[in-house]
């Protein structure tokens, strides 16, 4: 019969934790953006010097020979389609 009383509580409330000590705030009461612009900025901006060594050097790197390939590839197309001029030389 305890499961039913439980049935109507909220999802928070379903169970009663003996010796345990929980503290709750309002979300009225809390501050959306604590330390936004004091440490929150300069940390994203330690992270991303931190990383962006280690990360952008590999990815110019594939960047430019995909890039190097792929024109490469494009011109040699271009090339084998077009028409030999000396093939055509003694028609008529």
């Amino acid at each position: 019969i305890s499961s039913l009383v439980n049935m109507g509580q909220h999802f928070g409330e379903l169970a009663k934790i003996r010796h345990v000590i929980t503290y709750s705030l309002s979300p009225f009461e809390q501050r959306a953006f604590p330390n936004y612009f004091s440490k929150g900025i300069p940390n994203v901006w330690r992270r991303f010097t931190g990383s962006f060594f280690k990360v952008a050097p590999p990815m110019i790197l594939m960047y430019l020979t995909i890039h190097l390939f792929y024109t490469w590839g494009n011109s040699a197309h271009q090339q084998s389609k077009r028409k030999n001029p000396a093939d055509f030389e003694n028609d008529q």
